[in-house]
């Protein structure tokens, strides 16, 4: 999934201007589930999992492009949290902060590796490596995460379709065939998921889901 290409600047202002909101109450509500779950090492890891895994997963594909070792970098990045949680702040901000170093780290490790640094620059601005150019992807990962789990929260019978939709880029006819139900049936669900997503997400985050379904419609 490449996203944003065409409207990368006005979609980098619209983050920054949401992100010190979304990281705050985000954080506010993390923070009490972390309380509750804090006598339970295994109930708590799995809380982290769910609130950071979708963006984290995002932010290292925008860098390296490939799934699947975004994928294992991605559950790296919790295991050794996990095997220094006793060295690491208990404070949520440095626990994310710690994830995403580790990730960026790590996948800079494997592009150099894998001998591709010529290639992945020629397909980046910025250089990778500079400070705004990773806050920058960071900015775009949280808010991809907000997206995440606003569809999630949507009623079943259009979380699927909107996640297929919205998130992976499939055409309305595509969804119809893999679905097994009408083209009409698909453009009034994604209809109701939009409304219902307008009324969850920030006007912000919202802006940045239509850039994406803009960029879905153009490619």
């Amino acid at each position: 999934m490449v996203i944003f290409a065409s409207s990368k600047h006005s979609f980098i202002l619209a983050l920054k201007l949401e992100y010190q909101s979304t990281m705050i109450i985000g954080q506010k509500k993390l923070k009490a589930e972390v309380a509750k779950s804090a006598a339970d090492n295994v109930l708590l890891l799995e809380l982290l999992h769910r609130s950071y895994y979708d963006r984290l997963l995002y932010y290292a594909w925008t860098i390296i492009h490939d799934k699947e070792t975004s994928r294992d970098i991605v559950q790296e990045a919790f295991t050794s949290y996990w095997n220094q949680k006793e060295y690491v702040s208990s404070n949520l901000v440095q626990v994310r902060n710690f994830l995403y170093v580790n990730i960026k780290n790590a996948c800079l490790k494997h592009l150099r590796h894998d001998k591709v640094v010529d290639k992945y620059r020629k397909l980046q601005d910025p250089d990778p490596v500079e400070e705004a150019c990773v806050l920058n992807k960071m900015i775009q990962a949280e808010v991809i995460g907000e997206i995440y789990a606003a569809i999630a929260s949507l009623p079943e019978g259009c979380r699927k379709i909107s996640k297929m939709g919205y998130l992976e880029g499939l055409k309305n006819q595509e969804i119809a065939d893999q679905l097994g139900i009408s083209i009409n049936t698909v453009k009034t669900q994604k209809k109701r998921a939009l409304e219902l997503l307008r009324l969850k997400l920030n006007p912000e985050t919202f802006l940045a889901l239509t850039l994406l379904l803009q960029h879905f419609k153009n490619n």
